[in-house]
């Protein structure tokens, strides 16, 4: 790919601006609580998303779940401010959504990595984000990827190329880290993998915003779930609370492997 495009774990195209050194006052402390409210989404005539009002806590992981077409990663898409709502808000403790994308991070399904070594994509992020370079072989580490440094990363596996992505990602530091899918077609030892680095950014700080297919791995991470049916919110709850005895129908019948419409 074009190396002055978006790269994943990056967001938007212009993602890796740093912000003006007089606006940091400007800036809330934290981004956290999120408050979005009316949310919807329209195109080609048709409405993806519709109502979606969601209130998420400081800390913790969040996991979307919800059938095929159910609009989650576009909800993600909303609240990093890659697109822009027909209505509603999305209020990063004041700051709108695209105001807010500097400091989050965004994983893909499929990574798409620079056409560089893997150290050298690395690089790349550290350095358009004004971050400490000596951090590079630390970070390569904690993803299993430091033998690998001086390899060209297209030769990576599906698995090895996920987590450097993901290395990428916490490279900027982000409050924020959504992840759409990122272990969708990973074998299990990489997924566990994934897990775990993912795991380690939680109990760091990071915000985690996870959209998941895999009810398995939803149990396994979540702190809360948000289960979307039809553009909607259908259920909002704690893990806790929602595996065992989820209060909606939708949700039922997805967690007993019902097809849903």
């Amino acid at each position: 790919m074009p190396e002055d495009v978006s790269v994943t774990g990056l967001g938007m195209s212009d993602a890796l601006a740093l912000p003006p050194a007089h606006a940091a006052a400007a800036r809330p402390a934290s981004l956290l609580p999120l408050q979005v409210s009316g949310l919807r989404l329209e195109a080609g005539g048709a409405v993806l998303l519709d109502g979606v009002d969601l209130a998420l806590a400081p800390a913790g992981c969040t996991v979307i779940m919800g059938p095929n077409g159910a609009g989650k990663s576009i909800l993600l898409k909303l609240l990093h401010g890659l697109i822009a709502p027909s209505a509603g808000r999305v209020s990063w403790n004041g700051l709108d959504a695209a105001r807010a994308t500097a400091r989050q991070a965004l994983v893909f399904q499929k990574p798409v990595l620079l056409r560089r070594s893997v150290a050298a994509n690395l690089d790349f992020v550290l350095k358009a984000r004004g971050r400490d370079r000596s951090r590079r072989d630390e970070l390569l580490a904690d993803v299993g990827l430091l033998a690998k440094a001086r390899q060209p990363a297209r030769l990576l596996s599906g698995g090895e190329a996920q987590r450097l992505a993901l290395a990428r990602a916490l490279a900027t530091g982000p409050e924020v880290l959504f992840l759409d899918e990122p272990t969708a077609s990973l074998d299990p030892a990489s997924v566990l993998v994934i897990e775990r680095i993912v795991g380690e950014a939680r109990a760091r700080g990071t915000r985690i915003i996870f959209v998941t297919h895999d009810i398995g791995q939803a149990r396994r991470i979540a702190d809360e779930v948000v289960f979307l049916h039809r553009g909607r919110v259908a259920e909002h709850a704690a893990a806790a609370d929602f595996f065992p005895e989820p209060r909606s129908q939708a949700a039922r019948d997805y967690l007993a492997g019902r097809i849903i419409l």
